[in-house]
């Protein structure tokens, strides 16, 4: 490849940092719901209920992050780094306007709200649940800022300092729930101040890396303490798409879980324990995503079409070798991660099977259908890539799932494979798209 815009060394040293931070993330969301468990059930039972709507607004939060990237990777690769400082800026305003708006919002109707999403439960569920809420809400504006610098300091290709605010962070974070259950007894309380803290700790960091000089692209006061509506509309063009499709993702696995759970207790038991081993097996297709956002997002920003197409083929087989490679790894360990479960012998059995199928599609499958998908991103290929996954979302993973587990009677088996249809059909398709080089013709900035 002739003047390579990114060496073998740099790709690595994007990769790396980025499979780190997310092992890390998972790591610490394990750590919270094991410390809380000797709390007693009703603290696991609220903690566990919010967050599943955190996840929501986590994944809102990543979207708009996301968008931020894509416009500030153009501009780096057109090598106009003044307005790729301004849009840097006007992301992390964006994300403290609509992250405090936010909070308000549910903290002035959280009793309605909790109602609404969890109906009548057990008292002491309730209150470990607005406990919970009420302090990880006062958090999600340095959620928002953190991620905002992330994407900042992801688009230069300084995942390296990211990776170290979220490793001291996140030991932080463990010990300080081993400190509020063990020692001050909190309850839901003692893991969700400690997210607080560490969240606020993680968002001055990573701004205080932004404002840095030094930085070939850097936050800048002056844009940042006034409104860019040119810009924000170029962030939100790819933010709010991206929006909708997760959030359409998350409702549609609300649906699932639903459907889960008329399958008897130990396949719901037995799903429950393979999700959290399909998380571990997700994080390197997770990890490579931001890593088309900036090779392909700075590639496209300079126009320069061949060097995208040479980066599309070459991030492709890479995520195809490393996907492959952490999958069978991932499902060579399950039977220790099973093995002192508290689960039936027959839910252990059925939690192999669950992981066997996902790996598979989820090793072969999820490079085209989610990391390819986040190249076509961020080339401008938004509103197709965002039909295309709301559409199979609903129309392959919601409609397999149901005729695989309730009408063919397969249960939680047919949810699997009814999962990973989607997944095949969205690679097809997000493959088939990038050989006809329509994403080429967008233009962003």
């Amino acid at each position: 490849m002739k003047n390579e815009m990114f060496s073998n060394k740099d790709l690595k040293n994007l990769i790396l940092p980025l499979f780190v931070e997310q092992f890390l993330l998972m790591f610490v969301g394990i750590a919270d719901t094991f410390v809380v468990s000797f709390s007693g059930e009703a603290d696991v039972s609220g903690v566990s209920l919010v967050t599943s709507f955190n996840t929501v607004l986590i994944f809102l939060f990543t979207a708009l992050s996301s968008g931020g990237a894509v416009i500030i990777s153009q501009y780096i690769g057109k090598q106009d780094k003044k307005e790729a400082s301004r849009s840097a800026s006007q992301l992390l305003l964006i994300s403290i306007l609509i992250s405090i708006a936010l909070s308000a919002l549910i903290l002035l109707f959280k009793d309605q709200l909790l109602h609404l999403l969890f109906g009548k439960i057990e008292p002491d569920v309730m209150h470990a649940c607005e406990s919970y809420l009420i302090i990880t809400t006062f958090s999600l504006p340095a959620l928002a800022v953190y991620d905002a610098g992330a994407a900042l300091c992801r688009s230069i290709e300084k995942t390296n300092a990211t990776m170290y605010i979220s490793a001291v962070t996140n030991l932080l974070n463990i010990i300080g729930n081993c400190i509020g259950v063990f020692v001050f007894h909190l309850g839901a309380a003692g893991v969700a101040y400690p997210s607080l803290i560490t969240r606020m700790l993680s968002a001055v960091a990573v701004t205080a890396y932004c404002f840095y000089p030094k930085l070939p692209v850097t936050y800048r006061l002056a844009s940042l303490i006034r409104w860019d509506g040119s810009l924000q509309k170029k962030i939100m063009g790819i933010a709010l798409p991206n929006g909708i499709e997760n959030g359409i993702h998350q409702l549609v696995k609300v649906a699932l879980s639903s459907m889960v759970a008329l399958f008897g207790t130990y396949q719901i038991a037995a799903n429950g324990v393979a999700q959290s081993i399909w998380s571990l097996a997700s994080i390197m297709g997770l990890a490579m995503a931001p890593v088309y956002t900036t090779v392909i997002g700075q590639c496209m920003g300079a126009r320069d079409i061949d060097a995208a197409n040479d980066y599309f083929k070459k991030l492709n087989k890479i995520t195809l070798v490393l996907s492959i490679i952490w999958n069978i790894f991932v499902f060579a360990i399950t039977p220790l991660i099973i093995r002192y479960s508290a689960i039936s012998a027959e839910a252990k059995s059925l939690v192999i099977w669950l992981v066997l199928i996902n790996n598979i599609f989820n090793g072969l499958a999820y490079p085209f259908a989610g990391s390819l998908g986040n190249g076509l991103r961020a080339a401008g290929d938004v509103k197709f890539t965002m039909l295309t996954s709301i559409s199979l979302t609903i129309a392959a993973r919601l409609f397999f799932s149901a005729l695989f587990g309730l009408v063919f009677g397969w249960g939680v088996i047919g949810v699997a494979l009814g999962m990973s249809m989607d997944l095949v059909f969205r690679g097809i398709i997000f493959i088939h798209r990038y050989h006809s080089q329509k994403w080429t013709q967008f233009h962003l900035i």
